[in-house]
């Protein structure tokens, strides 16, 4: 009898070790399984997100506001653009004879052992559209999104610009998005209209659910 008293005086409330350690055990599990519970509707509250936004097309808010186009750069073959990369030159080239956007910005790096940057294909295409070379604006610096958004509006700024479109491939928008609003940029998405498959809108969702949490600039830095 004394060393059961003397048991349940240790735990403070009366209460023996073995149920003490029942009762931690399920507020531990409890808060596991909470915590998961909000991971889980995190990442389907931003999966619909990005399929919502990948269906939008903010161009029409486009005109007497946005005072630039910038195409994301995608893979270029000996200064030829990719189809990927004609689709986003192709819809920056309306919404300029549109009227919606004055000047459109190419952008995109070389990768190693390329002659041509992305940007440079991208300009030399425009120019064979029809676009005057003095309403393009080339900013080949960066390897990433981030980078060359960041690298865009350092260049848009330094002319008084920061109302943008951006056009890029749908499963995009949403990241796109948060990356214009990162870094200073007034941003409306207008993407191509080639669809979204399934696989790109998965690596979107994690793509903008880390970059929510820890930064778009932060995620690059980590996984490039």
């Amino acid at each position: 009898m004394t060393v059961d008293r003397n048991r349940q005086a240790a735990n403070g409330r009366g209460e023996p070790t073995g149920g003490r350690r029942r009762l931690l055990f399920r507020r531990s599990r409890r808060l596991v399984s909470l915590t998961i519970a909000a991971f889980v509707v995190y990442i389907v509250g931003t999966f619909i997100q990005v399929l919502v936004v990948s269906t939008g097309d903010e161009s029409a808010e486009a005109s007497g506001v946005a005072e630039a186009a910038i195409v994301l750069g995608a893979a270029q073959y000996n200064g030829r653009p990719s189809e990927v990369f004609k689709r986003r030159l192709d819809h920056a080239v309306e919404l300029y004879e549109d009227e919606l956007v004055p000047r459109i910005v190419v952008t995109g790096g070389a990768a190693e052992g390329d002659r041509y940057t992305e940007a440079y294909s991208g300009l030399t295409y425009l120019i064979r559209r029809g676009v005057p070379d003095e309403d393009v604006i080339v900013v080949d610096d960066g390897a990433s999104t981030w980078e060359s958004l960041a690298a865009s509006g350092r260049v848009l700024r330094s002319e008084g610009i920061d109302h943008v479109v951006l056009v890029s491939d749908p499963y995009h928008s949403l990241r796109l998005k948060g990356i214009a609003d990162e870094i200073g940029l007034d941003a409306l998405v207008s993407p191509t209209e080639s669809g979204t498959p399934l696989r790109q809108l998965v690596r979107e969702t994690g793509a903008v659910s880390l970059g929510r949490i820890i930064g778009y600039r932060r995620m690059v830095n980590w996984i490039g």
